[in-house]
């Protein structure tokens, strides 16, 4: 049969159950690419407004909880001078139909119709608050409005942290006033700078008014402490979606229940830190200033965009909130055997901690931060902040594997087409570094909590080679070398000898303590008495010499040394006592060579062993004179029995 246009006409048949492919639906529902774009994303799939109904009640109270969470963070962001806070408003301003919606449904907090003659620009504009945003979300901001920002080829976020990459100690401030000039330890030795109130309101002006003059600023609404009973509500405003994205990764993430009810929080970071400080501000001695205050609860972050400050901040005031509920604050690690034996890691760079703490048989529960309370030991964070710098998958798969999608990389060199980072490259800086939540670790014990220590690990890479690989500690001898803080780097001269420079860190994190020192050694030494904890100096530096002419622990060895900790074979081991440190060591451990357990027997040269034993004594003396003249309790006798512990001739 022919049609009109002298074509045969095709004939088909319409085949049931047998089509492979078919393409027909209802057109989409847009009339643009953007409204295009708009149906990809569903709306209400994040937790800044969770729906529970569709009736009328539940609508009410999802407008109540937005109202309230914008009131709260207007608050945040309020000047002290006007009192009052900016107009604030959820959504990204590139976004314009979510935007219009929205600020629609904000005009309860602000009703204006004409300016006022008084106020200045700043009051006729919305600030968009981009509100615990998804890793997703954050690596859009991240790529599109940040530069350096890239997706590595695991998936990871590759970025920079501008001048400044590492933390700036000399520029970090703390508030003095009638209560910390007494609670806090101020003076030689000390990591707390002080600046008066005024000053920091300066900074805090400062900070928030370029805060406010943003077109758009992230807020996150976090936790600190997995102890459900300590738990610590912080909010973090920052200007860029890296610093968002890390602290998404080193908090501890609320559900969106959690995030409903998060009220006020408890501690507040302004990251401004893309603006300098203003140098003649009185206490300012760089573009940089990092100010705490601890009355107010406040952090104030302005001339550096590294984002160990804020991490690093938080930690510090851990130290200063958790001692006042009677819970020990500490800079370690903290994995956890199949039977519940929980130890504790404490050691400054290079001494094995990450290496020793994360072990395939038994549960991690943090790499860094934990408390230690009448309940057992809880981690401070969320995430995991590991060095980068020579990393491989051969000697670190954890955190290798962990590097993916996520993942945030500081000042990673990669190459330009595959993406694939060179980790042996320092061109930006030796501290790169990689946050990643603690879920990407495969062992993770998730709550990150656990029972009291059972062993504390003092980790020291002794360089001068006279330090047994292990020793048993009374609780003095680890309270002074808890305090000590020891560990010694290598360091080169011009004509190319090396020798070792003893390197102390009271509480193996001196930067970050508040308190003095021995306050923090008093609460370790009456929780471990408590609780029947064995602490342990563990070697992993030289042995039959000092460096340049002995040799290095072998891993194998120091991993068999905590391996018999964990099993509590070395509890049951026979013991003597050194001279000098006068530290108790094991005569003999399975799969240890016993000559080495001695570090005396190791020397060729007794005569310069003794003169360099004495030589590391007298360091540790003279370390130890800033902490002499403190006392602990009425009559010193505690301070007076931790000074006996110490190197004897």
């Amino acid at each position: 049969m022919a049609s009109n246009t002298g074509l045969a006409k095709i004939e088909t048949q319409k085949m049931k159950e047998e089509i492979c492919h078919d393409d027909s639906s209802a057109p989409v529902k847009a009339q643009t690419v953007d409204e295009l774009h708009s149906l990809q994303q569903k709306k209400k799939s994040g937790p800044n407004t969770p729906i529970k109904g569709l009736n009328q009640s539940a609508f009410g109270s999802e407008v109540d909880r937005n109202k309230q969470q914008l009131q709260s963070i207007s608050a945040s962001l309020a000047s002290l001078t006007r009192e009052t806070g900016p107009k604030v408003v959820k959504g990204d301003p590139s976004k314009q139909a979510e935007t219009a919606n929205v600020t629609h449904a904000s005009q309860f907090q602000h009703q204006h119709t004409t300016p006022n003659l008084n106020i200045s620009d700043s009051s006729l504009k919305f600030t968009h608050i981009l509100y615990n945003l998804s890793p997703a979300e954050l690596y859009e901001q991240a790529i599109q409005y940040e530069k350096g920002s890239f997706i590595t080829s695991s998936g990871a976020l590759a970025t920079l942290s501008g001048a400044k990459t590492g933390r700036s100690p000399r520029d970090k401030r703390v508030v003095k006033d009638e209560t910390t000039s007494d609670e806090l330890w101020w003076g030689k030795g000390s990591p707390n700078i002080e600046m008066d109130e005024q000053t920091f309101l300066v900074n805090r002006e400062r900070a928030v008014d370029y805060l406010c003059s943003l077109e758009k600023v992230l807020v996150n609404d976090q936790f600190l402490n997995w102890d459900p009973n300590n738990r610590i509500k912080v909010r973090i405003v920052s200007a860029r979606a890296y610093h968002s994205l890390f602290m998404h990764n080193m908090c501890i993430r609320p559900t969106p229940e959690e995030l409903e009810n998060f009220g006020t929080p408890d501690f507040t970071i302004y990251n401004a830190g893309k603006f300098p400080c203003n140098r003649y501000t009185h206490y300012m001695t760089s573009s940089t200033s990092i100010d705490l205050n601890l009355a107010r609860r406040e952090m104030v972050i302005l001339g550096t965009q590294y984002a160990g400050e804020m991490k690093k901040g938080l930690f510090s005031l851990m130290h200063y909130l958790m001692p006042k509920r009677q819970i020990l604050s500490l800079h370690s690690g903290c994995n956890m055997g199949k039977d519940g034996d929980v130890a504790l890691f404490f050691g400054l760079s290079g001494t094995g901690k990450t290496t020793l703490s994360t072990d395939h048989n038994r549960y991690l529960i943090g790499d860094d931060e934990h408390c230690w309370s009448d309940h057992g030991v809880s981690n401070i964070e969320g995430g995991c902040y590991a060095k980068c710098i020579d990393l491989s998958r051969e000697k670190e798969p954890d955190i290798w594997n962990a590097i993916k999608f996520g993942t945030v990389l500081e000042n990673v060199v990669f190459e330009e087409h595959t993406r694939e980072v060179d980790y042996t490259d320092k061109s930006v800086t030796e501290n790169t570094r990689a946050a990643y939540p603690i879920e990407y670790i495969p062992n993770a014990k998730i709550p990150c909590v656990g029972p009291h220590p059972k062993n504390v690990i003092l980790l020291a890479c002794d360089a001068f080679g006279v330090l047994p690989p292990v020793s048993k500690l009374n609780l003095a001898q680890t309270m002074y070398h808890f305090i000590s803080g020891y560990t010694a780097l290598v360091a080169g001269t011009e004509d190319g000898i090396k020798e070792p420079t003893a390197t102390f860190s009271a509480c193996f994190g001196a930067a970050f303590i508040m308190l003095h020192p021995t306050k923090y050694a008093a609460m370790l030494a009456e929780k471990m008495q408590k609780q029947g904890a064995t602490g342990w100096l563990v070697n992993t530096g030289w042995s039959g010499g000092s460096y340049g002419s002995g040799s290095r622990i072998k891993l194998a060895y120091t991993r068999k040394i905590i391996d018999a900790i964990h099993s509590g074979e070395l509890l049951n081991a026979n013991y003597m006592k050194t001279e000098v440190f006068g530290l108790e060591i094991p005569t003999e451990l399975e799969g240890v060579p016993s000559e080495i357990l001695d570090p005396v027997n190791t020397w060729r040269n007794k005569d310069a062993y003794k003169e360099t034993l004495l030589k590391l004594g007298g360091l540790f003396r003279k370390n130890f004179e800033v902490f002499a003249n403190y006392k602990i309790g009425a009559d010193n006798n505690l301070t007076e029995e931790i000074l006996a512990a110490g190197p004897n001739f």
